[in-house]
């Protein structure tokens, strides 16, 4: 399984789509086999889910992110997990352990910076 953590260096970010880049992690038997940092393409509407699903990811993991992007991911059969903090291979460590679960914490508008962390 891969799994994405949207980032800014070791932490993970507040808003997806402005992330530094993405720790990818490969898991195996809900464990971490390695991790590498891809950087983040551009943020442009629609472009980072399908970016990640030509990478392979299965989840993605990030504080918060748009409806849209959501629900690209969704078509996509990739979970999404938003409303995480802190570092971000803890994070996937507690999501490996059914631990980390989505808060739904979605940015409806991006004038809306209280909702998501600045941008």
């Amino acid at each position: 399984m891969k799994i994405a953590v949207a980032s800014e260096g070791k932490m993970v970010t507040e808003h997806f789509g402005h992330c530094e880049g993405f720790l990818i992690f490969e898991t195996e038997n809900d464990k971490i086999m390695q991790s590498e940092m891809v950087e983040n393409p551009g943020h442009r509407p629609g472009f980072l889910p399908n970016f990640l699903n030509d990478l392979g990811i299965n989840a993605i993991i990030s504080g918060g992110m748009g409806g849209g992007a959501i629900d690209i991911f969704n078509e996509k059969n990739i979970e999404v997990i938003v409303g995480a903090s802190g570092d971000a291979q803890a994070a996937v460590e507690a999501y490996l352990k059914g631990e980390l679960k989505s808060s739904g914490s979605v940015c409806h508008e991006h004038q809306h910076s209280d909702a998501c962390g600045a941008h």
